[in-house]
């Protein structure tokens, strides 16, 4: 391996520092004190100069082996990043242009006993730039980022992290750096290169079956024949091939038929919260005649995905669906970003981390958003193993791009070679080409003149369909491709690969953004079949924000407010959103006012979300008007790359927004969600458990006045459907009021929850009648909160002495969460949990506390 110590030196030789590899150049600056934090401030401007120098890395290495013993030596990097020269001794072994591929360079008649190697960068912005203007039939758009996203132009020319060049959610930092593993192989006959294990369930013989591909580099100029052994000892299959190894690269697929006793207690692959997700060690051994063997070591899973495309009766279109092992699974989650600007500091606890705060919030999926990268393995290996799906977008967004030769030539090679590396992971369920690219040319974002459109429909066309599906279907035919999101699936493919309107709720998913209308009206969301992308903005707190700051920044309209908010008029929707339901602060001391509006941009943002997302989850079993059949809900976005306002739900660092906390809810396995419609209050019961039933649903209504419940109501013996959305209540709202003494739409609230048996039980819901700004009787409370220790977690014991909306607990920067938060407090006393995720104390959590409640804000 050659990890660890290199050399670095900016273009003219004027700054020279050790670096760490796997690394970039931002980082290792950082490292020997050189730039400030990058996200401090204004840095993301102040260091640009950083990305448009070329630097090199270099190193001398011993040769830790006799060279002459080894027929073949190759030097492999993992990942470059991205343009850059390689040179051994001082001779040029090849270029890499691609940030996303693997390059392997052949050493043998290059490699000394002590070696130079050098990786000769050059500035990703002038590359793209460079590349622009050698495109010269016709231009490929968009040139440049909006000016808000203070970014670089021209990213779609360079294979690399898109959104490293800006976007409205991120800083600009176009990296340098070998940002992957990077090492010496030497081997004699044969190397395995890729190892991959897809499983198939044959279902005339109720069966499961493996498939086991291999990708070897064979050295010598005759095949060399030899066994392959498979054992999976848990499911008492053995199986030995014989196989012949071609020479040069090549590939062998080996069909293990799983035990006929054990098959059918093959326990399969589950997604969080509909079963296990069991795996099973597995080893195969390659023995070949030159007397060398090779032994692998593999975990593998079983489960089928199929994606359910088919006429509904009484709705045009076609259904959009997922099934897992043959059942229909509701997807629940999020959209995944990169974590970091600087990859090399995404550690696995960092992704354990963001990853099991998902499945914490009842998340069963997230969707790689195609503007990122291709994640490490690690992100798809805790995947697997807390049972969160993955909708896999390859990395091309919200742009046109070239089809050119060479570019083509990268792609095919990144394309083939991500998905030989994940393939074998239950997790990713779907491949789909691009974000939004289908969208861009259908609705024209880009002004392109009506007689102009044709070659870039063609170039669409070679891009996505000639050659990534072309590859993907080549290499996996275990799971299903889109060619982008959001599509209308095969109504796409029918219409030329572009549909009309891609939007179309009746067919494949929809993206959904709205912030002029109410969120709070149910009636301004899609009834689609799919909502893969959906969102509001909101800050992260204080804490996180106080990090990258200093006090002259802390107001709402400072530059530094507007510098972070990369989204054209974000700061103002939001104060548009909060100030239809709450009153906006007006305190006279400014610090106060800047966090009173960080609360009530997360509150606003949970409540939009928790509306949107019930919406989605409660049109699952129902058509109305030929839409319906909601079967998947995944919001933009889980987590954040830097401390800024967003619409993630997980700030930089982990920290849990009020809105990852409402996904706890509004994701819960059983939930009951209430919305009005001409006057009549329905309420659905939502399950996603796999077996009918019996609960009592349970209304109160409280006066904003008091903590006594004005009426309560108990329905008994509801049955909750499994794996649906059933009606189980209606009362028009006016009857309800008069049966509540009198209640009024703003002096009343309601809040409701189904309890069954054998402890069952759903999160409480509520339900607002009118505007909180409107509401009558709300009296401000004196909060407080008592902690103690139990083992491994903390007890907030909360008191009140009146109804408090939207309790809200912080603690700054001490790392963890809470078991629920942002909540609607309506008894004296309530218990909530923190979960520490590292070491802290009673005394430091009481003297970091704070309470907050919607009447805090003034």
């Amino acid at each position: 391996s050659l990890r660890g110590s290199w050399r670095l030196c900016s273009g003219n030789g004027s700054v020279s520092l050790r670096a760490e590899v796997p690394g970039c150049v931002h980082t290792a600056l950082l490292c020997q004190g050189l730039i400030q934090d990058p996200y401090y401030r204004f840095n993301d401007v102040a260091y640009r100069w950083i990305s448009l120098d070329n630097w090199t890395y270099s190193r001398t290495f011993k040769t830790p082996f006799d060279i002459r013993k080894w027929q073949k030596v190759n030097l492999v990097f993992e990942g470059v990043d991205t343009v850059a020269q390689i040179l051994l001794n001082n001779v040029t072994l090849g270029r890499t242009d691609n940030m996303f591929n693997r390059y392997s360079f052949d050493i043998t008649s290059v490699i000394q006993e002590v070696n130079f190697v050098e990786v000769r960068f050059l500035s990703a912005i002038s590359y793209a730039a460079e590349q622009s203007r050698c495109h010269k039939g016709y231009s490929i758009p968009p040139a440049c980022p909006p000016p808000v996203q203070k970014g670089e132009c021209h990213v779609n020319f360079i294979r690399k992290e898109q959104c490293s060049f800006s976007w409205d959610w991120g800083p600009s930092f176009p990296t340098q750096g070998i940002w992957k593993d990077v090492r010496i192989e030497a081997y004699n006959h044969f190397h395995l290169i890729y190892f991959s294990t897809t499983p198939l369930f044959v279902k005339s013989t109720q069966q499961w079956c493996l498939k086991v591909e291999s990708i070897f580099d064979v050295v010598s100029s005759k095949p060399i024949a030899g066994l392959v052994t498979v054992n999976i000892p848990k499911l008492q299959t053995q199986q030995t091939f014989s196989v012949k190894l071609q020479p040069g690269e090549g590939s062998i697929v080996q069909l293990v038929n799983i035990n006929k006793v054990k098959s059918a207690t093959v326990e399969p692959w589950w997604p969080n919260g509909h079963g296990k997700q069991t795996g099973y060690n597995m080893t195969t051994t390659f023995t070949m005649e030159t007397g060398c063997q090779i032994e692998k070591f593999s975990k593998v899973y079983f489960r089928t995905v199929e994606l359910v495309q088919e006429p509904i009766p009484g709705s045009p279109g076609l259904s959009f669906y997922f099934k897992i092992n043959g059942r229909p699974i509701f997807i629940k989650g999020s959209n995944w970003i990169p974590a970091d600007s600087f990859q090399d500091r995404v550690t696995s606890d960092t992704l354990r981390l963001l990853l099991k705060s998902a499945a914490d919030a009842n998340m069963n999926a997230l969707r790689v958003w195609g503007g990122g990268v291709y994640e490490q393995d690690e992100f798809y290996d805790i995947c697997d193993e807390i049972g969160i799906m993955i909708w896999q977008d390859f990395m091309f967004a919200c742009a046109l791009y070239p089809t050119d030769q060479n570019y083509l030539e990268s792609v095919r090679a990144e394309v083939s070679h991500q998905v030989r590396r994940l393939k074998s992971h239950p997790s990713i369920i779907l491949w789909s080409g691009n974000n939004e690219n289908e969208a861009a040319i259908a609705s024209n974002w880009f002004s392109i003149p009506y007689p102009d459109i044709g070659v870039y429909i063609k170039d669409y066309v070679t891009l996505y369909v000639k050659n990534i599906r072309e590859i993907v279907l080549c290499e996996d035919k275990s799971r299903p491709f889109v060619v982008s999101s959001p599509t209308n699936g095969l109504e796409s493919v029918k219409e030329g690969w572009l549909s009309r309107d891609p939007y179309d709720t009746h067919y494949g998913d929809t993206h959904f953004y709205d912030y002029s209308n109410d969120c709070w009206n149910w009636t301004m969301y899609p009834k689609t079949r799919f909502a893969s992308e959906y969102g509001f903005q909101s800050w992260p707190s204080f804490s996180t924000i106080e990090k990258v700051s200093s006090p002259e920044d802390w107001s709402y309209t400072s530059n530094f407010s507007l510098h972070r908010q990369h989204h054209e008029g974000g700061n103002i929707q939001m104060l548009q959103e909060i100030g239809r339901h709450f009153k906006l602060p007006q305190c006279p001391d400014p610090v106060k006012q800047f966090k009173d509006m960080i609360y009530l941009t997360q509150v606003m943002q949970a409540q939009c979300i928790k509306t949107e997302t019930e919406f989605y989850r409660f049109s699952q079993s129902e058509i109305i008007n030929g839409e319906g059949h909601t079967m998947g809900a995944l919001y933009w976005q889980l987590n954040d790359i830097w401390q800024a306002p967003s619409w993630a739900s997980l700030e930089y660092g982990g920290k849990w927004k009020l809105l990852h906390y409402f996904a706890q809810n509004f994701f819960a396995p059983l939930l009951p969600v209430a919305y009005e419609d001409k006057g009549m209050l329905h309420i659905y019961g939502v399950s996603d458990l796999h077996e009918d039933h019996k609960v009592t649903l349970r209304v109160t209504v409280h006066a904003w006045s008091s903590l006594e419940p004005v009426c309560t109501l108990a329905k008994e013996g509801v049955t909750v459907k499994a794996q649906s959305a059933v009606p189980i209540y209606k009362e028009p709202i006016c009857d309800l009021l008069e049966r509540c003494r009198n209640c009024t739409r703003t002096s009343c609230v309601i809040t409701f929850c189904l309890v069954g048996e054998d402890g069952l039980q759903s999160p409480r819901n509520h339900y607002f009648l009118s505007s909180l700004k409107d509401a009558v009787g709300l009296e401000k409370t004196q909060l407080s909160a008592s902690v103690s220790q139990q083992d491994d977690i903390y007890i907030f014991a909360l008191q009140t002495t009146a109804i408090a909306p939207f309790v809200t607990l912080d603690v700054g920067s001490i790392k963890g969460r809470f078991s629920d938060n942002g909540f609607l407090m309506i008894e004296k006393k309530k218990m909530v949990a923190f979960y520490p995720w590292q070491p802290t104390s009673v005394e430091e959590l009481e003297s970091s506390l704070i309470l907050t409640s919607l009447l805090d804000v003034v």
